[in-house]
């Protein structure tokens, strides 16, 4: 049977038994394997990773500071644990002359059960590329842990400036935590091996689902921040916080506004019709039409205020403000006289009602445009109105 066991049998554990049945160790990126990578920490606490931080400490040389990793082989070789407990320099060759090359800084394993080297040891190494006009890096071996890519410039050496370590330089270094833990996530993590895995990544506190890192608040109940707004929704009753300050909640088709809120829109200018018909432009009025938009609220119901200063050219003719509701292109509510405001009155007087709208679909956006008209009549009389308003209020 493969079954293998560390500190039971009184004699034959191997190499190989000790690092397959070490637990506890580093991130799982599945049921046998961990990922390979650097523990985090540094002296001060200020930084998330200062194992194997490396700088330029000559023309051609970096220093590699002190760090504790762990480099998992293939899944029937285990992981291999690595320290290095005092800082370590490495020289460059020095460049080509003619072409740019990239080197990669990596933590190697060497294991003559595994390869064909006859050494059993972890060494830290300078994997060399090849200086080419457009140079790629070169392939990494098995059981290697990159840590830095060094661009060396063509005809780079000692005596001419070295290797410019500011901008030569690239980061590779990525972190492995014990089981459990919360990773800081620097460089490729990768996917995650089990839902509700966590990681820290760029401040924010991630989740693994199954299929996604997702930011916690998004996969455990916490509100979304603004930042993280366009994140799909997980459940129904989810909330966030959109751009604009708004607290939203998920009703599992569409977000609404977690605490309904009202609208209101007016127009001041002076307008009139002769239309007989309802119409929704009024002459001499630099807008037209009058139009409100809102979003339904959970009760699934409005009042609505509306309104105006009104007069007919004649006080047996009457003046009407009717207000028409849609949802997108359908009329959810028409034009009717009995709903309407009305006045005849060759002066202006104040008309408003109060109506409510119920049985509309909370979270869906509805739209209020008013409409006007006078009395039948063969005399081409005017209706005026001025002063318009429409005025929402949800119902709880």
């Amino acid at each position: 049977m493969n079954l293998r066991s560390s500190w039971v049998a009184e004699t034959g554990q191997t190499r190989e038994d000790t690092r397959l049945t070490q637990t506890g160790v580093t991130t799982m990126s599945n049921p046998v394997q961990v990922r390979s990578g650097i523990l985090p920490g540094s002296y001060d606490g200020a930084f998330r990773l200062a194992g194997f931080w490396t700088f330029g400490s000559g023309a051609m040389s970096a220093t590699v500071s002190e760090g504790r990793a762990v480099i998992q082989g293939e899944i029937s070789q285990g992981a291999y644990p690595v320290t290095m407990p005092t800082a370590v320099v490495l020289n460059f060759t020095p460049g080509n002359a003619q072409y740019s090359r990239i080197d990669v800084i990596v933590l190697k394993i060497y294991d003559n059960l595994y390869d064909s080297s006859t050494k059993t040891e972890a060494k830290l190494e300078i994997i060399q590329g090849t200086p080419e006009q457009t140079p790629k890096v070169p392939l990494i071996p098995a059981r290697c842990l990159p840590l830095y890519e060094v661009l060396v410039p063509a005809g780079a050496s000692a005596g001419n400036g070295g290797i410019p370590w500011n901008t030569s330089l690239k980061d590779l270094r990525s972190t492995v935590v014990s089981l459990g833990g919360i990773l800081p996530a620097e460089g490729q993590t990768g996917p995650g091996a089990y839902p509700g895995q966590y990681q820290d990544a760029a401040n924010t506190l991630q989740r693994w689902d199954g299929a996604a890192w997702v930011p916690y608040p998004a996969a455990l109940g916490g509100i979304i921040p603004n930042t993280a707004s366009a994140t799909p929704a997980s459940y129904p009753g989810q909330y966030r916080d959109t751009a604009n300050g708004q607290l939203q909640r998920w009703n599992g088709s569409a977000w609404i506004p977690a605490v309904a809120v009202g609208a209101f829109v007016d127009n001041g200018d002076y307008g009139d019709t002769t239309s007989t018909t309802y119409t929704s432009t009024l002459a001499g009025r630099v807008t037209n039409p009058l139009t409100v938009s809102f979003v339904a609220p959970p009760s699934r119901a409005v009042a609505v205020s509306f309104g105006a200063k009104m007069r007919s050219t004649s006080s047996d003719h009457y003046a009407y403000m009717a207000l028409k509701l849609t949802q997108g292109a359908t009329v959810v509510n028409d034009l009717e006289d009995d709903y309407a405001v009305l006045a005849a009155s060759q002066n202006m007087i104040s008309v408003a009602n109060t109506r409510r709208y119920s049985g509309l679909t909370a979270g869906t956006t509805y739209t209020l445009t008013a409409f006007f008209r006078v009395i039948t009549n063969t005399l081409t009389l005017k209706a005026g109105f001025d002063n318009t308003f429409i005025k929402v209020d949800p119902l709880p």
